[in-house]
């Protein structure tokens, strides 16, 4: 089933466009959802006055976008990045540039510096990015990469020299991996994968993978067999974060070193989570997960399916119909 275009849904691009009024975070470091769960509401075919409504409910707890700055001339690109108060100035850049060169020069030019950080805000910068590009929206895309350079996250950098990637498979390398005492510190994702990807050995057994073609997947794989068994919060990003590197690798010549970059990222999460297994759930027709998805009135069921149902299409396979049935499961508690 292909993509409903954004051009015939008006309620989608009005939102797309009202977001330049919106900031990109809102309470104590939280991501502005709206545009990602508005797109992947319309990819699932939510009707316009159930998006409406959506959309209008999500908004009252969004800030307004503070004053626009210029970006410092002179300043290479990548000067401010991991500067949440560079969010203004990011803005003007991005902007000026997608008008310039247009979002595929623009993402080719910035994606591989931008996935050594992609684990910032618990990887919403990369998945706003991937939903941005999608909807062809070129404010939005530069509103997204914004984001993602003001809350990029280095994490540790890796050994020099990983002559010991050997390993193919990375559920192995993610079982020896070294971990801090459970439960993690951190009241953010993202303060919780910084303290993994900092325990001594983390780097040392993270660099044991052999990123090759098929290492995306896996992961994908492995997030949604997670996902599917625990419903851990943070796997659920992993899930999500994914999907959107999929889409955006396109644009890269080579695009082993952004994988190479999400792995680490994707490692010091799946660590971090905790995640238990708690029992698979019923499994459930899409039609009904995609129903109870356009139902809830969380900023993550339809994200969640979106991207379950996208990766279904791409890879094939029944565990993201599995991890998707999850939020039959939610809709249904009282």
């Amino acid at each position: 089933m292909p993509t409903p275009s954004t051009a015939h849904n008006p309620t989608l691009m009005a939102w797309l466009d009202a977001g330049a009024g919106h900031h990109a975070e809102f309470g104590d470091g939280l991501s502005n959802h709206l545009p990602m769960a508005a797109f992947a509401l319309h990819r699932l075919g939510a009707p316009p006055a159930r998006l409406q409504a959506w959309a209008e409910a999500y908004a009252t707890r969004l800030q307004p976008a503070p004053p626009a700055e210029a970006w410092p001339a002179g300043d290479a690109w990548a000067a401010h990045l991991g500067r949440r108060e560079a969010w203004p100035i990011y803005r003007d850049l991005f902007t000026q540039w997608l008008a310039q060169e247009g979002a595929g020069d623009v993402l080719e030019a910035v994606l591989p510096r931008l996935m050594e950080g992609c684990a910032g805000a618990a990887f919403h910068g990369l998945i706003r990015t991937a939903y941005a590009a999608q909807a062809a929206h070129r404010q939005e895309l530069a509103d997204a990469l914004a984001h993602w350079a003001a809350v990029w996250q280095a994490l540790d950098p890796p050994p020099a020299a990983p002559h010991h990637a050997t390993e193919t498979d990375p559920a192995v390398v993610l079982r020896r991996l070294p971990l801090p005492p459970l439960p993690i510190p951190g009241r953010l994702i993202a303060d919780r994968v910084a303290t993994v990807a900092a325990w001594p050995g983390f780097g040392d057994t993270a660099a044991m993978l052999r990123v090759d073609a098929h290492t995306l997947e896996r992961l994908a794989r492995g997030a949604a067999e997670l996902y599917a068994a625990s419903g851990s919060f943070t796997v659920l990003h992993l899930l999500t974060s994914a999907h959107a590197l999929r889409v955006l690798l396109s644009v890269l010549d080579d695009p082993l070193p952004a994988v190479q970059a999400y792995w680490r990222a994707f490692a010091a999460a799946w660590a971090a989570s905790g995640a238990r297994d708690l029992g698979t759930v019923p499994l459930q027709p899409w039609a009904r997960i995609v129903a109870a998805a356009i139902a809830a009135d969380d900023d993550h069921s339809a994200k969640l399916v979106d991207s379950c149902r996208e990766q279904q299409r791409a890879y094939g396979g029944e565990v993201w119909r599995r991890a998707a049935s999850r939020v039959v499961q939610a809709a249904a508690r009282p």
